[in-house]
């Protein structure tokens, strides 16, 4: 039996659409598939992302690809002060925190060069058009001195653990993701993980924007990455 080559994925406006329709798709059960897919995991590595800027408390941290508003809400309890920004209305619409949101691109922020103390995002760096062009603009946006710490999915570096991860992320999540919101969204999502170069040519790209410290931090054995860097 011929095998059906996969599915190709969009590329430049194509994908901006194609990302904020599916977010808007399946913003009404997010954090539930979340919890469900990561067994809770996701909001210690939030609360990681957040410790990790080593901001003074009253810093204004800009949350990028807020969604539903978790990282605002952590940043919150850190005592910092968190403007999330998502170009998905329904996934803004949907969001559960006190903290001002702004539907709009994120490579395109409506703020003022070097407005912000530091900037988090959460796993979006795979869905963006342009990673550069994300880069350069938190290097616009945060101060010189200013924190970011940037979270995304990643492999495992082990043989073993890599087979397994692949495993779950191709087959149970999409399948969790149909039993709870939406399967085509979160066939998509596992996918999307091809967008992502290498660690170091990640790195390479974050240091060449203005964050020349850049280092990368691996998370519950490699299956999460956190980038962490000082913009220069």
């Amino acid at each position: 039996m011929k095998r059906r080559p996969a599915p190709t994925l969009p590329q430049g406006e194509d994908k901006a659409r194609a990302v904020r329709r599916l977010f808007d798709t399946i913003s009404p059960r997010y954090d539930l598939v979340n919890r469900v897919m990561t067994f809770g995991m996701d909001r210690g590595w939030r609360r990681r992302t957040v410790r990790e800027l080593a901001l003074p408390i009253g810093s204004l941290v800009f949350d990028l690809a807020c969604g539903t508003g978790d990282l605002c809400r952590e940043l919150g309890a850190a005592g910092h002060r968190a403007v999330g920004f998502d170009f998905s209305h329904g996934m803004l619409r949907a969001a559960r925190t006190d903290a001002p949101l702004v539907e709009a691109d994120i490579l395109r922020l409506p703020v003022r060069d070097g407005g912000a103390d530091g900037a988090t995002c959460g796993f979006a760096l795979r869905n963006v058009v342009s990673l550069t062009g994300l880069f350069t603009e938190l290097a616009r946006v945060v101060r010189p001195g200013g924190r970011i710490t940037l979270l995304e999915t990643a492999e495992p570096d082990g043989r073993l653990l890599r087979f397994g991860h692949r495993g779950y992320f191709r087959r149970v999540v999409p399948a969790i993701g149909g039993l709870l919101s939406n399967r085509e969204a979160y066939s998509y999502l596992p996918r999307s993980t091809a967008y992502l170069p290498a660690p170091e040519e990640l790195l390479s790209i974050l240091r060449g924007a203005g964050f020349p410290d850049a280092r990368r931090l691996r998370l519950s054995g490699g299956i999460t990455q956190l980038l962490v860097a000082t913009r220069g």
